[in-house]
């Protein structure tokens, strides 16, 4: 196999491996799941001693991927925010349904990205497109998580579609 073979193979398992990282399955539960059954009243709750409530995380979750969307469909740079807290959203009640639909509209513009030619392009200072798209996914799981977890300290877990509940 040449390398010009491998790298292809490679770009192609990329290209099927990054779906299923943003929206679960079989290593962590899917997003749906995660999402699913909650009331704007529940997803703007937060539990206990825990900073933020699904929506909040939600929200910031697309703050960051329309950020590196925007960077890779643009093909520019842009700086990075200067304080954290500038990528957490206020969530306000009522809001819960735009957030989520604007969550999987951000995700269906993620798809066609896997598959592209040019993945080793840097185009965010030195971060190319592939890691932007690989920071997007680990971002995003590490989020979904806490969602998980968020849902289970308040009692909304596992949601009536399924769900793991260990």
């Amino acid at each position: 196999m040449t390398d010009a073979d491998r790298s292809i193979r490679s770009q192609l398992a990329f290209a099927r491996l990054l779906p299923r990282l943003f929206r679960g399955g079989q290593a962590f539960v899917g997003v749906e799941a995660a999402l699913s059954d909650l009331s704007d009243e529940q997803a703007t709750a937060r539990a206990g001693q825990l900073p933020h409530s699904v929506a909040e995380l939600v929200a910031h979750i697309n703050w960051w991927n329309r950020w590196m969307l925007e960077i890779i469909e643009m093909g520019a740079a842009q700086p990075y925010p200067r304080h954290a807290a500038e990528t957490w959203p206020s969530v306000q009640p009522g809001q819960w349904s735009q957030i989520k639909n604007e969550f999987y509209e951000l995700l269906a513009r993620i798809d066609p990205h896997a598959a592209r030619p040019d993945l080793s392009n840097p185009v965010n200072h030195e971060e190319t497109i592939g890691e932007l798209l690989a920071d997007m996914a680990l971002h995003t799981a590490h989020h979904f998580g806490q969602i998980v977890s968020v849902r289970q300290a308040l009692g909304y877990w596992p949601p009536a579609g399924g769900g793991d509940s260990w």
